[in-house]
């Protein structure tokens, strides 16, 4: 038997359900898809993020006895050069559109054994007595109760009945080759995920309120390596469940599992407004490109974009109030946000990204109600009282008074200071879209 070990999301050598159920002579390998790559900019830092994490995939291949092959190409262009000396493919299951229909094109030239390990739990074990999905968060949480309960869920351990041929595959492409630049990454990504767990463990206790404080560097930074499968779900459970006051932090790692859920059981969710309700949006690609800039003219949300685009970051609260903001004050599609999202989030992952803006827009699962519009003068004053993030990032704001950043169009006040007014009126385009969602209920 020879197997391809396909690695894509899972950069990692424990815990890796591939390496598990590996048998007889393999050849793992990692594909530069171009299908992607094609579709990003230059300086994408989640580029030279992945770029370093493959070749130290490739190193603890080596250290086991095993190597990794690199490739720089379309799928199905590798594919047909290695069908003939192979008999099939092993690799991790994903349920996004593009992934799906890989798959299928692959399958017509190798058989291919699918695994589950990006996420805690295959989405058909975590069904309603009647075999149907959850489309409510908490009871379907509830409904796992035996795996949330436990202290420890087992991780996959190394095959041991597998082995390498050398197949000439040594040519390793540079980043220039793939057509990116080398990106000054933040901090944190160079640090192992042991070592932020390590570091993420004394604000535990806190972490339900901190997490929601943009200065109080109150969450895990865990995201972007869970997303590329530096670390499993499950390292991650074992590692911090035994600890007091971890509830909260778990209860969020299930939120991933419940998202992926939706995706997988409901895959039009992916393009198509998850309640079925035809909304008539806004198509106005000006206010679109101002808050894509960060030039509405309210300080809380452009501060958090131009935070997204220089640093490919947004904490968990602004991601809700900018698209409350985009969804419910400019009305414009929610669809065209998550695909902004998904050129810039670090830490993107498809199935939690379309559940929350469809939860932001009032249109997925187990959503927040259409009547529900977050404020974003009320969100600053509460979650940045003094301006401090907003001052961070709007440097030409350093000197305004904080109380101004909290008031529509009070910064613009300031005779001393450019600065754009609001693209929008709160109260009424809340109120407006109050309206038509109400129509449609």
């Amino acid at each position: 038997m020879k197997q391809i070990l396909w690695f894509r999301r899972d950069l990692r050598v424990k815990d890796s359900v591939i390496l598990h159920y590996a048998s007889g002579v393999v050849l793992p390998i990692f594909i530069f898809d171009k299908n992607i790559l094609d579709k990003l900019d230059s300086d994408d830092k989640r580029v030279t993020f992945i770029y370093k994490s493959v070749l130290s995939l490739k190193k603890q291949l080596q250290d086991i006895g095993l190597d990794l092959a690199i490739f720089y190409d379309t799928p199905i262009n590798v594919f047909e050069k290695l069908k003939d000396d192979f008999d099939e493919v092993l690799c991790s299951c994903d349920f996004d559109s593009y992934a799906i229909k890989r798959d299928k094109d692959i399958e017509q030239l190798l058989p291919i054994r699918r695994y589950y390990d990006s996420y805690l739990m295959h989405p058909d074990d975590g069904l309603k007595a009647d075999d149907t999905p959850y489309k409510v968060f908490t009871p379907f949480y509830k409904n796992l109760m035996s795996l949330w309960a436990s202290d420890k869920i087992e991780e996959y351990k190394i095959s041991q009945n597998i082995s390498l041929e050398k197949y000439g595959f040594s040519y390793i492409p540079t980043l220039e080759n793939l057509g990116f630049t080398l990106q000054k990454l933040p901090e944190f990504l160079y640090k192992s995920a042991n070592t932020l767990i390590s570091q993420f463990l004394p604000k535990l206790q806190n972490y339900q309120e901190s997490r929601d404080f943009f200065y109080m560097d109150g969450t895990s930074k865990l995201a972007t390596h869970l997303r590329f499968g530096l670390i499993s779900p499950k390292q991650i459970f074992n590692k911090i469940k035994k600890y007091p006051n971890s509830e909260f932090f778990i209860r969020e790692l299930f939120w991933r599992e419940f998202y992926n859920s939706i995706l997988y059981h409901f895959p039009k969710s992916e393009y198509e407004n998850f309640n079925g309700k035809e909304i008539v949006w806004n198509e106005d690609e000006e206010k679109f490109k101002a808050w894509c800039d960060g030039q509405t003219g309210v300080p809380i949300i452009d501060a958090a974009m131009q935070h997204l685009n220089n640093t490919g970051q947004m904490h968990n609260r602004l991601r809700m109030v900018v698209a409350s903001f985009l969804t419910k004050n400019l009305f414009l599609p929610w669809k065209w946000g998550e695909e902004y999202f998904a050129l810039k989030l670090l830490d993107y992952d498809a199935s939690a990204n379309i559940g929350s803006w469809q939860w932001g827009a009032s249109t997925g699962a187990d959503s927040v109600p259409y009547f529900r519009v977050f404020n974003p003068y009320s969100q600053s004053a509460k979650f940045d009282k003094d301006g401090l993030f907003i001052k961070s990032v709007l440097k030409e704001l350093k000197d305004i008074e904080p109380k101004l950043f909290h008031k529509e169009n009070g910064v613009q006040k300031d005779l001393f200071v450019n600065y754009p007014t609001s693209i929008v009126d709160i109260k009424k385009s809340r109120q407006e879209a109050i309206e038509k969602f109400k129509y449609l209920n």
